[in-house]
């Protein structure tokens, strides 16, 4: 469950295998892949401190949600790709049926911490190492969370924000390493470039 996940520190070669796996015939993602590249990322958000707690365990909350519906005992195989989910739930009405939680639903949400993290990687990636990475933080947060947060939240993380180290700290305090190629994005932007379209 999302409350027992144990932060290790951030590897971004992880999301990047995860998300080529789980290309499917070019146009479709197999869902088990993708969620565990998710479960590396949400690392990022654990690591990072108090200041995207919240955040951490709501991703996590929906990566179990989408997890259960994926080992379901009469369902599983309707959720094997992003694809099939689609079509299961729409061809069944449970894209707005009362009381059920759809996995369609759910994995769009989940997105909202993945925008998060390539815009933020992206800001760090222009910054010098000894630069405070909070503006860098800022900006990816207004650009992507912030959108879905209530006042009180957006208050207490723009907050909390103000109080992130230098790019050379937090990279050491948050990733196996500290570079991330282009290559390694290249992947990860095709897979979440897949599913945007299936949408």
């Amino acid at each position: 469950m999302a409350h027992d996940r144990i932060a290790e520190r951030f590897d971004i070669q992880i999301v990047h295998d995860k998300f080529c796996a789980a290309v499917h015939e070019d146009d479709d993602v197999h869902l088990e892949s993708y969620l565990q590249s998710f479960e590396e990322l949400n690392k990022f958000f654990t690591l990072i401190g108090s200041v995207f707690g919240f955040v951490s365990k709501d991703l996590g909350a929906k990566m179990d949600t989408l997890n259960e519906l994926l080992n379901h005992p009469e369902k599983s195989e309707n959720f094997m790709t992003v694809k099939k989910m689609i079509e299961f739930e729409k061809d069944n009405g449970f894209l707005n049926k009362k009381g059920y939680t759809s996995g369609s639903r759910t994995l769009l949400r989940l997105h909202r911490g993945l925008d998060f993290i390539q815009l933020f990687l992206k800001k760090l990636g222009e910054l010098k190492e000894e630069e405070s990475t909070s503006f860098a933080c800022r900006e990816a947060y207004d650009h992507t969370l912030a959108k879905h947060h209530s006042f009180v939240i957006r208050n207490g993380a723009k907050i909390a924000i103000y109080t992130l180290p230098t790019k050379e700290i937090l990279l050491q305090r948050v990733c196996v390493t500290q570079k991330i190629s282009k290559k390694q994005w290249i992947c990860c932007l095709k897979t979440r470039g897949n599913v945007d379209s299936i949408y």
